[in-house]
């Protein structure tokens, strides 16, 4: 009798639980912590035939550049176990296209625009930024990593001291919220961090693609045409969550975790390991349903272990 009311007391405790999904991340407000990754997502247009874009947190565009790039030449995607290997070599329209033909259509969404940019300069990134300031987006995303470009950005993010640099300067013409993406590619994660948090970021977004290499052994060439390119997909996942956990603990600003998130538990180690919010990418190439299964698992796990927003999740790794 006694156990039967404590079952029903618990039950109704639980349907009682509210729920709270809203993630700020420097004045940029999500619905819920789930991000379309740079890259992999386009500008949203192919997914709207799959799923209901209302239902995202928010999308980081396919990377932008000042002026529309063609990208680097074919063969530019392989897969490999466990992921895939790009070196498209961020071919897009242009920031002027992207706001004249793009942002009128995301806006029909409820979701929040993240303009992903790449240069080959300072100037190039500062231009852009400005631009977009004026824009209808909510933040910016500066890509300071790309491994699939043979020069440029790659440079800037591989130091302290260019990552620093090219922040600084962004930051003086941003009046966006400002993510700086940073590159698993180098020695120390938590120094190239701090140096963007120095400069003046509002967030960091990690990790980029690790640079990679494949062979075709009958051929005795190399499989992209680019020869390396940047490796995606659960391949990278334990180093991804390892950077994000020192990343977490080494800056005071918001951490967006990304790298190899293929459902909602390999989310939640993000969200455990310090971030705020998570970015999915390749994994929609093999299920385009990954993201509404993954706020729908968000959901499922707060209800289990008695989490009431995301915020309670964030960091909330026991060691």
């Amino acid at each position: 009798m006694n156990k039967a009311v404590n079952l029903n007391h618990i039950s109704a405790v639980k349907e009682d639980l509210h729920l709270d999904l809203h993630v700020n991340i420097a004045g940029m407000e999500l619905k819920n912590p789930v991000i379309a990754a740079s890259g992999t997502f386009g500008f949203g247009r192919e997914f709207s035939k799959y799923f209901d874009l209302n239902r995202l947190g928010g999308i980081s565009v396919k990377g932008l550049t000042l002026e529309p790039r063609k990208g680097n030449e074919p063969p530019r995607i392989a897969e490999t176990p466990g992921g895939i290997l790009n070196s498209v070599g961020l071919q897009n329209p242009g920031i002027h296209a992207f706001i004249r033909d793009e942002i009128p259509f995301l806006r029909e969404y409820d979701l929040a625009i993240i303009a992903n940019i790449a240069g080959n300069s300072i100037e190039d990134y500062c231009k852009m930024a400005e631009i977009l300031s004026e824009a209808d987006i909510d933040a910016i995303e500066l890509n300071v990593s790309c491994p699939n470009v043979k020069e440029g950005c790659l440079l800037f993010g591989s130091t302290a001291h260019g990552v620093l640099e090219v922040t600084q300067a962004v930051r003086k013409v941003c009046k966006k919220p400002l993510i700086v993406k940073l590159s698993p590619n180098v020695t120390d994660i938590t120094e190239i961090a701090k140096a963007a948090e120095a400069a003046g970021a509002d967030c960091i977004s990690l990790i980029n693609t690790i640079l990679g290499m494949a062979i075709d052994i009958e051929r005795r060439r190399p499989v992209i045409a680019n020869i390396m390119g940047g490796l995606s997909g659960p391949a990278v996942k334990p180093v991804a969550v390892r950077m994000v956990y020192q990343v977490a603990k080494a800056v005071d600003i918001p951490v967006i975790g990304m790298g190899g998130i293929s459902n909602c538990n390999d989310a939640v180690e993000f969200l455990l390991a310090g971030a705020s919010a998570v970015m999915i990418g390749t994994a929609g190439f093999v299920n385009p349903g990954v993201w509404m299964e993954t706020i729908e698992g968000i959901e499922g796990y707060m209800k289990k272990n008695r989490f009431n927003n995301i915020a309670d999740i964030t960091g909330a790794l026991l060691e």
